[in-house]
């Protein structure tokens, strides 16, 4: 396990690395997620093999330190993951990133485009505003009181099942509620629009159980590759790994 400080006041931002060659992948997850838990299995395969690879966990979920003064918006989220990766001295990177994870990923690449050489996004979120659901935007409809110290982070659990709740409930309540609220409000321009001038290669993956992506065909007009996996869902790296790992290895 390595760490950095990301805060200026001490808190740390930790990963767990596999040593290898070549430009780095780095592995960015969800909301209430963790990256190991979401990409070890992909970083083991074979097709990986010799890669450097790191698993980065977000401020306020997995091994990293959850301070109580953090705002843990998009852009502050984007920073500490480019603290990570100066201090591994990591750039031009490989950005595999889930969801959540995927809009940090496109701020970070916009932000510090010296870091990040190519986007692997998973369903990553790409607008403010979405409708209600028992994630982000469910987090994000309780008040930060309702959701750290009345029921509402024991709703959420209850409601997005036992695999997501397997994580979730290892990160901090008012983590999850800042950076769902984040999700929600989004960025300016939004993550759609930064993703659509970012100049660098990127991959977008959409569930193919889950429909049309909206906004598809600008998306592949800026020059963004949108795959849909057959048979997936939100999860592609668990539903369909084989897909996923052709993808991350840049042989789909």
């Amino acid at each position: 396990m390595r760490q950095a400080e990301f805060d200026g006041r001490g808190s740390q931002i930790r990963w767990t690395e596999c040593a290898g060659e070549g430009r780095a992948l780095v592995y960015a997850h969800g909301l209430g997620s963790m990256s190991a838990v979401y990409h070890a299995h992909i970083a083991g395969h074979l097709a990986l093999a010799g890669r450097r690879q790191l698993f980065v966990d977000l401020p306020g979920h997995g091994l990293s330190d959850r301070p109580a003064s953090f705002g843990y918006t998009l852009e502050e989220h984007a920073d500490a993951l480019a603290a990570a990766l100066d201090a591994a001295r990591v750039t031009g990177a490989e950005l595999v990133a889930h969801s959540m994870g995927g809009a940090v990923a496109i701020v970070l690449a916009a932000r510090r485009p010296d870091l990040v050489a190519r986007l692997v996004l998973t369903e990553a979120n790409l607008d403010p505003n979405p409708a209600v659901s028992a994630g982000g935007s469910g987090i994000a409809s309780y008040t930060e009181e309702e959701f750290t110290r009345g029921t509402g982070f024991e709703d959420v659990l209850a409601r997005v099942g036992p695999l997501w709740a397997a994580t979730m409930r290892l990160a901090d309540p008012l983590a999850l509620h800042r950076t769902a609220v984040a999700l929600v409000r989004g960025t300016r321009p939004t993550m759609r629009e930064l993703l659509r001038a970012l100049p660098v290669e990127r991959t977008y993956l959409v569930g193919g159980l889950d429909g049309e992506l909206t906004g598809r065909a600008e998306l592949v007009a800026s020059g963004v590759r949108v795959v849909a996996v057959p048979d997936a869902g939100h999860n592609i790296m668990f539903d369909q790994p084989e897909a996923f790992v052709r993808e991350v290895a840049g042989r789909g």
